[in-house]
């Protein structure tokens, strides 16, 4: 069962993604009611997702869970919105295959990624590690294999600036701890 702990954690993550998402919104002149909903529900599949005996994506079910939420509310919003706020969530996390085609849906799937990385981000990494009982060679993994790497997955220039100043800090850090073992 997930704990409380966990749960502000994943709060704290949607609150930052989306601070940053409406900075790099209203930057770039996106759609800021569909950047709004999109960030504030783009992990609502979390839960869900540790649940499912067969692997779904958490962006697929996110984007489900929100397409019927919105639906269930009766929300004034146009079909083509609903579309972009959808597609937004749908596309947000890269491993789930769809190449966002919006500048929200670049947005958001930006402001999500710039959260793995730098300070907090090497936080993140850190703590999720431990808490799955790995080791030092799964942090060092997940950097070769993941973070390292985010940097160059940014779609908007905005996006790849403010990655660039987030990726030193993982870096430096990858470097010294490589240093030292």
């Amino acid at each position: 069962m997930n704990s409380l702990r966990d749960d502000i954690h994943g709060f704290e993550h949607v609150k930052r993604v989306y601070n940053v998402a409406l900075y790099i919104g209203k930057k770039s002149n996106a759609n800021l009611l569909i950047l709004k909903i999109a960030a504030l529900l783009h992990d609502i599949g979390r839960v869900q997702e540790r649940k499912e005996p067969k692997p779904i994506n958490h962006a697929e079910l996110s984007a489900q869970k929100a397409l019927k939420f919105l639906e269930d509310l009766e929300i004034d919003i146009n079909v083509e919105d609903l579309k972009n706020i959808v597609h937004s969530i749908r596309a947000h996390s890269f491993s789930n295959g769809i190449a966002p085609e919006t500048l929200e849906a670049q947005i958001l799937s930006d402001a999500d990624k710039l959260d793995a990385l730098g300070a907090i981000g090497l936080y993140r990494m850190i703590g999720f590690t431990i808490k799955n009982q790995g080791d030092l060679s799964a942090v060092i993994n997940h950097l070769e294999k993941k973070i390292l790497n985010l940097k160059d997955r940014m779609h908007l220039e905005i996006s790849k600036n403010i990655a660039e100043e987030r990726h030193k800090i993982m870096f430096e850090f990858y470097k010294k701890i490589k240093k030292e073992l």
